[in-house]
């Protein structure tokens, strides 16, 4: 995650989220930065994924729950960009994930 209205982002310690996808079904887990363990699933369709996702916040242990949809983009460099539009806190939240080269 490179950037989110939801929190400051740790450059340093970003949270970092795995996809995983099969027929249009999406699945994977998030962790790192203000999120201790989180988990989605969902559908893509073209360039657009839509999940449902919980995850349980580090600071205080609370546990969130909440839908989002994201569209996928392509960089000038190739990689992907993941633009994501979700609910929280009862506001609309936007959040930006880049993908990384495999290591």
């Amino acid at each position: 995650m490179v950037s989110s209205t939801t929190s400051a982002v740790d450059p340093d310690a970003p949270s970092i989220f795995r996809y995983f996808e099969q027929d249009g079904v999406i699945w994977g887990d998030y962790t790192g930065d203000t999120v201790t363990i989180g988990r989605f699933v969902g559908t893509r369709s073209g360039d657009t994924i839509q999940v449902s996702f919980v995850h349980v916040l580090a600071a205080t242990g609370e546990v969130v729950t909440g839908e989002g949809e994201s569209d996928i983009e392509r960089g000038d460099d190739g990689m992907l960009r993941l633009v994501e539009h979700y609910e929280m806190h009862g506001a609309p939240q936007l959040s930006v994930c880049v993908e990384t080269a495999a290591g």
